[in-house]
């Protein structure tokens, strides 16, 4: 995956004021005017003054670095967030008209949420009452053998995750089935390292993030000495959390998430705790075996909780409660919300608008209702179109690719042919749209609305248990600005919101599109045989497919990635991982390769000089190879806030856009020829790493 974004006063019944809200909103800096259409290809984001054979990044984005700041709402900012923020404004325009004069049942639903979202005097009014209820359900607990029955109420009322989670997902062993699955969970903190790291800023975050559940203890109700008791305890129950937690390295590893057990062992892991009830209140279904995909995270687990006292676990479940609503809560409480978790830790200097707020949140909620709309305005039948002659271009593309391997034997080349041909291609939007009418949305409780559109989510989800795969679902909404694989699907997924400058445009050369959506399309292909895709077989089963020999030389091959990602510094004293960032390093290195494979092609069969707009095999200066190496560095260009740097190191297996961009080319001996670079120049080193 490459990386997600958004007149009259009416009084009604309910005594939700719109024209109240939306005047508020407006008046607190709300849009001024539409945003720009991102460029694909800027020639004014060039740096010429740069050596592209030194730091292509800088040459590819040095002036479009200095001509963008990070916005005071922002912790980064990057061409994916320049069209995020389009797709984002003209979602609202949409969602603002639904909540003014919906047209339809399905524009009423929308409209209502986001109208819900957007009336900040009713939350400043209602203040914590909205999560009253759900605090009462935790003062209720009187006993710790009550606890699983709590928990349950907990995850499947109120949506708020304590302790771990509990899912239903495709069964990796065999991926027509669907089963019941149980991992760990329950941390506040980005990763298990924030609580364990022993440095000093690691230190100084912690002590910052107890003090910061205090204040929400105390604005809760609770007495200072109360609530700086109850931090300490929730930090206490996070610690021990965490320390059993498996790192994100290991749960990349399919091997290591994947332990299928009876009802009756996950009950020996953990049996101080409830399981049969538990399972029974959650309403999952029946099941006889379940991957427990982090066991001795579940054994920990009955320790902590039996080291616990009472009083500190319900601490600890009041807190939960509390973190999850407060961005939906009145102003005291998404103020120190965002003082914490945006300001301090990811450095954001201004809280992100409420409209945008709300946008995204309506959009994450009721994406394929926005949908339905969204894509009859914004998406084209020629761009689904060029889309799909395009993925046929990448896939002949790999396949030549996989027979040309040095390093692959024949046998398992069959296989990987295998695998590609079976790739399904999902472009744009579903082909049916999501049924939302059981779904009750309120106008005048957006907490209620959010409580009910993840209990929404959470029913859908379990009601797959035992039943056939849907091969068509899709996993993002259609205005986001993003795509991705499932390797248990073998399928790319790209939304219409991607599929748009500074990605796509027909209106440009093939090498400008190559260079954009080809590569992001290459990206996800190669995301099937990276190190932990490579794994499925064309059926999305974990299985080796592989030959030992060839496994050998490929992990000799990822190996040398992973080594050569972590010298990439991202802050001071902060680098890159290379084993996290391992699987898009390896998409991102084999993309490019298969995107400037599949430009060659066309540029063969077509004739470069046939291309218009080229002059002496030139256009705006440059070659066709140019073009497309600095439409793919463009992609990357980004400023960020260092703390959201150290956090994303930590916890994105993407790399930063410096890196993606250096890092990828340095690898791409083809990069160094369109360029004239000299073996050894930084851009064209003499030892590069590749696997596809």
């Amino acid at each position: 995956m490459i990386s997600k974004s958004f007149a009259s006063v009416l009084i009604l019944s309910t005594g939700v004021c719109l024209g109240q809200a939306f005047t508020r909103a407006d008046a607190a800096g709300g849009p001024s005017s539409e945003p720009k259409q991102p460029i694909i290809f800027d020639l004014s984001a060039i740096d010429k003054t740069a050596d592209p054979c030194t730091d292509f990044y800088q040459y590819a984005c040095g002036n479009w670095l200095k001509k963008n700041p990070i916005p005071a709402d922002q912790v980064r900012w990057g061409r994916f967030n320049e069209l995020a923020e389009r797709n984002n404004y003209l979602l609202y325009t949409e969602l603002r008209a639904a909540a003014d004069a919906p047209k339809t049942p399905l524009q009423r639903k929308y409209g209502d949420y986001f109208a819900a979202c957007m009336n900040v005097d009713l939350a400043d009014q209602l203040g914590v009452k909205p999560l009253k209820p759900v605090l009462a359900a935790i003062e209720s607990l009187k006993d710790k053998k009550q606890l699983a029955t709590t928990v349950a109420e907990l995850q499947r009322t109120y949506s708020v995750g304590v302790f771990y989670g509990l899912n239903v997902q495709q069964d990796q062993k065999d991926s027509s089935q669907q089963i019941a699955s149980a991992i760990q969970g329950g941390l506040s903190l980005p990763d298990r390292s924030y609580y364990l790291t022993e440095d000093e800023r690691s230190q100084k975050l912690r002590d910052q993030y107890v003090e910061h559940v205090a204040k929400m203890f105390v604005l809760l109700g609770d007495a200072p000495e109360r609530a700086a008791d109850e931090a300490k305890s929730v930090m206490t129950i996070e610690t021990a959390l965490a320390k059993c937690s498996i790192d994100r390295v290991e749960l990349r590893d399919p091997a290591k998430r994947y332990h299928i057990m009876s009802r009756q062992d996950l009950e020996v892991l953990s049996p101080d705790y409830d399981w049969q009830t538990y399972l029974q209140e959650v309403k999952i279904g029946e099941f006889s075996t379940l991957n427990v995909a982090t066991p001795d995270y579940f054994k920990a687990m009955n320790v902590a909780i039996d080291a616990a006292s009472l009083d500190s676990i319900k601490s600890y479940l009041r807190w939960q409660a509390l973190r999850t609503a407060a961005p939906a809560l009145s102003k005291p409480f998404v103020d120190e919300n965002f003082n914490f978790f945006s300001a301090t830790l990811q450095g954001q200097k201004e809280q992100t608008p409420r409209w945008k707020r709300c946008t995204r949140a309506t959009d994450a909620a009721l994406g394929e209702a926005v949908g339905q709309d969204w894509v009859k305005q914004y998406f084209p039948p020629d761009a689904k179109a060029n889309m799909d002659k395009l993925v046929v271009a990448l896939e002949q593309a790999l396949g030549q690719d996989i027979q040309q391997l040095p390093w692959m034997s024949d046998a398992t080349k069959v296989e990987a042919k295998a695998k590609l041909d079976a790739i399904r291609n999902k472009i744009g939007y579903p082909e049916s749209w999501r049924d939302y009418s059981t779904l009750t949305v309120e106008r005048d409780d957006y907490l209620g609305n959010v409580q009910r559109g993840q209990n929404f989510e959470r029913a859908r989800n379990y009601a797959k248990l035992g039943k056939p795969v849907d091969e068509k679902e899709w996993g993002m909404t259609p205005p986001t600005v993003n795509a991705y694989y499932s390797p248990p699907n073998n399928d790319i997924n790209f939304p219409a919101g991607i599929l748009q400058p500074p990605f796509f445009d027909n209106s440009k050369d093939p090498a400008v599109n190559f260079g954009g959506i080809g590569t992001v399309i290459g990206h996800e292909m190669t995301h099937g045989f990276d190190d932990q895709g490579s794994k499925y077989d064309p059926k999305g089963n974990v299985r080796p497919w592989f030959t030992a020999e060839d496994r050998a030389k490929f992990t000799e091959r990822t190996d040398c990635e992973a080594k050569e990602y972590d010298g990439f510094k991202v802050a001071e004293g902060q680098n890159l991982n290379g084993k996290l960032t391992l699987g898009e390093n390896t998409a991102d290195n084999g993309g490019i390769r298969i995107a400037f494979q599949a430009l060659e092609a066309a540029l063969t069969q077509q004739g470069a000089a046939a291309e218009p707009g080229y002059v002496d095999g030139k256009r705006d200066g440059y070659t066709a190879q140019q073009r497309f190496f600095i439409t793919f560095g463009q992609l990357w260009c980004q400023n960020q806030t260092e703390q959201n740097a150290r956090v994303l190191a930590k916890t994105d297996p993407h790399s930063t856009g410096e890196w993606r961009a250096k890092g990828t080319v340095q690898n791409f001996d083809e990069f160094g020829k369109a360029f004239g670079c000299k073996a050894g120049q930084l851009m064209m080193p003499v030892n590069s790493c590749r696997v596809w």
